[in-house]
């Protein structure tokens, strides 16, 4: 379906692809891995003909005549109208397909084709989320809307850039098994994952790429279970490398953060009309101390989050920081409640300016809410950033010239130079491949252990990740099913929704029982 011939791309005299071939073929899932920055989405987006502004491109790319491909992209609300509700973006593709339909059938058999997409996409809700806005879907609903819109399309060739990013473990499963049924149609599925699992349960073919170039290639089972190049054996053993859960705080003096009759809503499309999405009785934070918040997607966790950080007002209950009430929208609160509770976004790039420097995007925190000098917070940002990886050339540039990974990585420096009393992580390690997700998680591990008084709210679909936690919370439909230590809850759950959840994706403390 379609072919790359020892492709270069280069940005200002740099290569970000040095010599990538590979071929795409119909029905069957060839796998991009490696860490953040290897080239991975820059060689899926050669085939859609995109490419970096003012990069230079040798080599060839070549679709065969009629091999519309489609593009599901990591950061999803990227690739959505903020301004259109969900039918509108899809309706429109919909309706140049019936048009040999009569005309008094074609709105019925628009609204079908278009229910279809969303449950081949794993939407199976899909009437309900006909009447929201993009905002108002979680991360992997918005990815799931993408990939409707590329199956809508009758793409020959699917370009998937992490789409299980943020997906719960029986959700993930329900991608995989659509993905599989898209191969089974002859439709080419070129997959860019840093999730090996994934890798393993879909790829006919791997590809390991590595500062813009492939170190080795071949099928799955080859590459998997034999690597040859010791990146690929690194690589693979780091997945295998999983966290255990931290031992019990000791939760002495009052919370740093209280959640008391929690009742949270979104719009839900009518005049006026608005939906339960949460419902949070009680929730105590103590410093410290991590809460790890998990559920599927849709469940509310990111609600609960919004709420934590004054980024969703349309809620009743309180919610204190050191038994103070703090006012329900960030615009009403001063800077010391500002700099206290810092939010971490899933979607890191549309959380920064395109048209600044990171590093200045990043030392402003500092200025702001801190009333540092510009200097010193620059200084400041630099050595945040160099510890987590970002260099000082990276930081140097505009964000759009980082990779996902490394974007959640200077999102979090911009967070730590509010110097939080409260973190809230939202799915921050749900771009990331083994390697640096690794690393990210032993940073927030140290981060709470030796910064005294820095708590940590972890939200996550992942139970290997929730295991880090002192203490885990489950959300289901909106609700808080069930709360406690994290290791009481990954071995010994009390509710039906979180033995579910573990039964399925199977975490350390599990693995070591």
């Amino acid at each position: 379906m379609a072919e790359i011939r020892d492709l270069r791309v280069e940005i200002d005299g740099r290569a970000v692809v040095d010599g990538v071939s590979l071929r795409v073929l119909p029905g069957r899932v060839t796998a991009l891995v490696g860490a953040s920055g290897s080239g991975k989405t820059t060689t899926g987006l050669a085939l859609l003909g995109e490419y970096p502004a003012g990069a230079r491109v040798t080599g060839g790319v070549h679709v065969r005549a009629g091999g519309l491909v489609g593009y599901v992209p990591q950061h999803p609300a990227a690739a959505l109208n903020p301004a259109r509700r969900v039918p509108a973006l899809l309706t429109d593709i919909a309706r140049a397909q019936v048009r040999q339909v009569p005309l008094r059938q074609r709105r019925a058999a628009a609204r079908e084709r278009v229910l279809r997409a969303l449950s081949e996409a794993q939407l199976p809700d899909g009437e309900a989320l006909l009447r929201r806005f993009p905002h108002q879907l979680s991360g992997g609903q918005q990815q799931r809307v993408v990939l409707a819109q590329a199956l809508l399309l009758g793409a020959r060739v699917v370009v998937a850039d992490e789409p299980t990013t943020g997906q719960d473990a029986l959700t993930k499963r329900r991608i995989v098994e659509q993905l599989t049924a898209v191969a089974a149609r002859g439709i080419a599925v070129v997959l860019l994952s840093h999730d090996l699992d994934v890798v393993r349960a879909l790829a006919d073919e791997v590809v390991v790429m590595r500062a813009g170039r492939v170190v080795e290639s071949g099928p799955a089972q080859q590459v998997l279970l034999a690597p040859r190049h010791a990146w690929t054996r690194e690589l693979l053993a780091a997945g295998t490398e999983l966290p255990y859960p931290a031992e019990t705080a000791a939760r002495a003096g009052r919370p740093v953060l209280r959640v008391r009759g929690l009742t949270a809503r979104h719009r839900d499309g009518t005049r006026g009309g608005t939906a339960v999405v949460l419902r949070a009785p009680e929730l105590d934070l103590y410093a410290g101390e991590t809460l790890a918040v998990v559920g599927r997607s849709g469940s509310g966790k990111t609600t609960l989050a919004r709420c934590l950080a004054g980024l969703h007002r349309d809620h009743d209950g309180e919610i204190l920081l050191d038994g103070a009430p703090l006012p329900r929208s960030l615009r009403d609160r001063g800077r010391a409640q500002l700099a206290a509770v810092q939010y971490v976004f899933q979607d890191a790039h549309a959380s920064f300016d395109e048209h600044r420097a990171v590093v200045r995007q990043v030392a402003r925190t500092a200025v702001r809410l801190r009333g540092a000098d510009p200097d010193t917070a620059t200084r400041e940002a630099l050595t945040t950033l160099a510890g987590l990886g970002i260099t000082e050339d990276l930081a140097g540039r505009r964000p759009g010239r980082l990779s996902g990974g490394e974007l959640q990585r200077a999102a979090l420096a911009r967070a730590l130079l509010a110097r939080p009393r409260v973190l809230v992580c939202d799915e921050i390690t749900s771009g990331l491949d083994t390697l640096t997700r690794r690393g990210i998680l032993d940073v927030l591990t140290a981060l709470v252990r030796d910064r005294d008084g820095l708590s940590l709210v972890l939200v996550t679909h992942d139970l290997d990740t929730a295991a880090l936690a002192h203490r885990i919370a489950v959300l289901d439909g909106g609700t808080v099913v069930e709360q406690g230590p994290a290791r009481r809850i990954l071995t010994a759950p009390a509710h039906p929704f979180t033995a579910s959840l573990v039964a399925r994706a199977p975490t350390a403390a599990t693995r070591d029982q």
